[in-house]
């Protein structure tokens, strides 16, 4: 398994079904992820520091089987910006 670091420059959905096909661009590498789509597009956004593994295809795409945000994932930033009052317990 190949493992790269590095910004994601572009998000395209190609496909939207039961399993989704996600494109994205991390610097020059173009990769795919089928695996874990829909969590994937709820933690990164453009500009996202991120670190993949996976291996490369017969298109020389790169096939994500892991990925790992560096930093704070998008839908965890959505949440502290929420407008909505914290809960008293």
């Amino acid at each position: 398994m190949i493992n790269l670091k590095g910004t994601v420059s572009q998000i395209k959905v190609l496909k939207m079904s039961d399993h989704p096909l996600i494109y994205f661009q991390l610097n020059e590498h173009h990769c795919l992820i089928a695996t874990h789509a829909l969590n994937f597009l709820a933690d990164v956004t453009v500009n996202s520091t991120i670190s993949i593994a996976g291996h490369y295809n017969a298109r020389k795409q790169f096939v994500v089987r892991k990925y790992s945000v560096l930093g704070k994932p998008q839908i965890v930033i959505e949440f502290e910006k929420s407008v909505y009052p914290k809960r008293n317990k």
